[in-house]
């Protein structure tokens, strides 16, 4: 199982959205037959089962097992991944993209980045599972917002000299975003 399944393709994408389909992909998690997941979210069997058929075309979900009791067979299935993300490549020329967006201070701007990351690394990883990348993730406090700036400048400032002593023009070119926005409420 994959920790982290790139949803690219629309019909997919359209295919994982769906609510039931989503519901009974989080209940793969653990595998289980369309007799269990009916149980367990209060549909019929045979409506769970269409929708395991939907997931399974798309390679959302995969057979794990199967179990002959008398004349019938019993599918066991699981989801193919722990997470699912759909990327904007699923949306094609309507995907937010940053070229299209003038205002690089804006919050906008910051989500088209996000996808274009999403979608370049997705790309990326699905032809090279030992891709080498890095993330940093922290939380900083500002109490003004002339500390906010005051940081963005170091922080420009100290990232162009560390860029200005590694870069060669004959290396392989990576992408360096860096990005700050504020914490939703329910994070704090």
């Amino acid at each position: 199982m994959l920790d982290v399944h790139v949803i690219e393709d629309p019909a997919a994408a359209a295919v994982a959205l769906d609510p039931v389909r989503s519901r009974l992909l989080a209940e793969l998690a653990v595998a289980g037959s369309a007799a269990g997941l009916a149980a367990r979210v209060g549909l019929s069997r045979q409506k769970v089962n269409y929708h395991l058929r939907a997931l399974e075309s798309h390679g959302l979900v995969r057979v794990t097992e199967e179990r002959r009791h008398g004349g019938l067979t019993e599918r066991v299935l699981e989801a193919t991944a722990s997470a699912y993300v759909v990327s904007p490549a699923a949306l094609g020329t309507a995907a937010s993209d940053p070229r299209r967006t003038a205002d690089r201070l804006s919050a906008r701007y910051l989500i088209a980045l996000a996808a274009r990351l999403i979608r370049e690394v997705a790309g990326l990883a699905r032809r090279d599972e030992r891709l080498g990348t890095l993330a940093l993730d922290a939380e900083v406090r500002f109490l003004t917002p002339a500390d906010r700036a005051a940081f963005a400048e170091d922080l420009t400032t100290a990232v162009s000299r560390v860029i200005a002593r590694h870069h060669h023009d004959d290396g392989r070119p990576h992408r360096l975003l860096v990005a700050a926005h504020p914490l939703p409420k329910e994070d704090l």
